[in-house]
């Protein structure tokens, strides 16, 4: 086998300009590929990051039904101290997760004294908050990140169209679930900035503060936010939750509990489906590329080498051995232009990397797009490459075995 790879890289050296074109080509396609993956993963992967470390979360748990009424918020959905007892255990029993987060939501009226809009409150306890969501205290643009009882986190849009300011007194007015309505004074703790778009009205209170607004007698929880430790097995995480949670029914025997990951939960999952489709037909066009790169190199090659395959076939080579011979320079071709295109993608990355290319997403700006070439990525690409080039060779390397000497030796 040494041999043949010796005599294999020769004949690839005796054509030189051919061999550099063609594994030019691969590994342009390689370099692409692998840039363009990348850097796709790293935006995905900052979209991702900003929605659930900004306010989602990586899990969310509801009762069963709240999800489909979750435009109205509705109180007589929430989970009541008994059924929040039964997911403390099911967490507890669920390795991977690292921060629990409960929340009150609610619908309510914001008043300056002098106007009136409606706004979705956000009841939590800061530390958890910050701990499931860590990116929200960045999301402060006014007055300090650490919410205290008392203050209103007021969301930049309805902030700026009532003219408020940090400091300034607000008023809270509410429908408790009996139907009854309430009211407190707040001040206002900071003005926010909105994931969601300009339409984001999401404001933040302490928990304490909305059970006082809602008239709430004993704790009950809207949704229960979840961080997990190693976000590549969020499913798995979520699965083995919803298993521990199956057995936790109502009074009609129906599942008590909803548990959802964020891609149930946002828009914005069927753009990282869509990167992930986009990235698969990238490979696909690779392998395109690789493939008839190397199989025209390789017809070539046998067209012109057809009397020195008769003269090695007649002095008793094997048709084996001159299959391996053209398999082996087609795995050669495939191997150099792997390396290179490897070695160009990461120069490639090291310069967008020190570019520091920044864009928005929603009402985040100056985002920094920071692709790695991950290894995981690196060996797949790889192998498709090189798997791929040493069957574009396996047509003319079976050509030139089936040759009869005596008329491969006539050929002119």
């Amino acid at each position: 086998m040494l041999k043949l790879m010796k005599i294999a890289l020769r004949n690839l050296l005796r054509y030189h300009r051919r061999t550099l074109l063609t594994a030019s080509l691969i590994a342009i396609g390689v370099t692409f590929v692998l840039v363009f993956i990348s850097a796709s993963g790293a935006f995905k992967n900052l979209m991702i990051g900003q929605i659930t470390d900004s306010m989602l979360g990586h899990i969310q748990v509801h009762r069963r039904g709240y999800m489909a009424s979750i435009d109205s918020l509705p109180l007589n959905l929430n989970l009541e101290p008994g059924a929040m007892n039964k997911l403390e255990e099911a967490l507890a029993s669920t390795p991977g997760i690292t921060a629990v987060s409960q929340r009150i939501k609610f619908p309510g009226m914001l008043s300056n004294f002098m106007e009136t809009t409606n706004i979705r409150i956000n009841g939590v306890y800061p530390e958890r908050e910050t701990t499931a969501v860590p990116l929200l205290p960045g999301r402060v643009k006014k007055g300090s990140p650490q919410l205290r009882e008392g203050e209103l986190f007021v969301p930049e849009l309805l902030a700026a169209g009532m003219k408020l300011k940090v400091g300034d007194p607000v008023v809270i007015i509410a429908t408790n679930r009996d139907g009854s309505v309430n009211g407190r004074q707040f001040k206002v703790g900071a003005v926010i900035e909105s994931v969601t778009g300009p339409g984001g009205r999401d404001g933040y209170m302490h928990i304490e503060d909305a059970r006082e607004v809602l008239r709430m007698e004993t704790l009950e929880i809207s949704e229960v936010t979840l961080r997990v430790q190693n976000f590549s097995k969020l499913n798995e995480t979520a699965e083995q939750l919803r298993a521990n949670l199956s057995g936790e029914t109502d009074k009609q025997g129906r599942p008590l509990f909803d548990v959802r990951t964020w891609e149930d939960l946002s828009p914005f999952s069927n753009v990282a489906r869509m990167i992930d489709v986009m990235s698969f037909f990238i490979r696909l066009m690779l392998i395109a590329i690789v493939l008839v790169a190397v199989m025209n190199v390789m017809i070539m090659a046998v067209f012109e080498r057809i009397r020195e395959i008769g003269t090695i076939a007649a002095i008793g080579t094997k048709p084996g051995r001159i299959l391996s011979l053209f398999l082996i320079e087609g795995l050669l071709l495939g191997i150099f232009g792997t390396g290179a295109g490897i070695l160009l993608a990461g120069m490639a990355t090291f310069v967008i990397n020190a570019a520091n290319i920044s864009f928005n997403f929603g009402r985040q700006v100056g985002l920094v797009l920071s692709p790695r070439l991950e290894p995981g990525q690196i060996l797949i690409v790889a192998a498709i490459v090189i798997l791929v080039s040493t069957a574009a060779a396996l047509q003319p390397a079976f050509r030139a075995s089936r040759m009869e000497p005596v008329d491969a030796l006539r050929h002119v």
